[in-house]
């Protein structure tokens, strides 16, 4: 683990099994479950997160988030953010990935979260650039921490593999 900032830290590893108040889903529009990290969220969480996502109608739009319960996680909630899958960099994926950051942030705001686990949202299989999308996610999380009624103390951005890992790190570095 590795702290660059007070309220900011990075630590590689499954998102499922760090203790915070909110872990963040990178979920799919259909709220239907997946793989990779919102995969993991379910099993490791159990049933009653999708019975909860179920009674949310229509699904989640990209570049937003909604809130359910945690189950069996080691949070009281999971955001479940709708990251947009990467083109080109040309379809508004820099924005809609941004949005998806603040959303989270907007949610903890809401429900009094003081810590925070972001996965490195649309990366995986939607294709998004890791060093393009760490800037975003670092920028967000810091235009946060920069308003003066911040109310969330740490953010922990949960990484999977070394060079996730190491990109976060040089990112939060510059």
């Amino acid at each position: 683990m590795s702290q660059a900032e007070p309220q900011i830290e990075l630590v590689e590893g499954d998102i499922t099994r760090v203790a915070v108040d909110a872990i963040v889903n990178a979920a799919n529009s259909a709220l239907a479950g997946g793989g990779g990290v919102d995969g993991a969220i379910h099993r490791a969480g159990g049933p009653e997160i999708m019975r909860e996502l179920r009674r949310i109608p229509g699904g989640c739009p990209t570049g937003s988030a909604v809130a359910t319960g945690a189950g069996r996680l080691p949070a009281k909630y999971v955001f479940h953010a709708v990251g947009p899958i990467y083109r080109d960099g040309k379809h508004g994926e820099a924005e809609l990935l941004a949005s998806c950051y603040r959303k989270c942030l907007a949610l903890a705001e809401e429900r009094e979260v003081r810590t925070i686990s972001f996965p490195a949202i649309s990366t995986g299989i939607y294709g998004y650039p890791i060093e393009e999308a760490a800037r975003i996610a670092v920028a967000e999380v810091r235009a946060y921490f920069a308003k003066p009624a911040a109310k969330i103390e740490r953010v922990i951005f949960v990484l999977f593999g070394q060079n996730a890992y190491g990109v976060y790190q040089r990112v939060l570095n510059d």
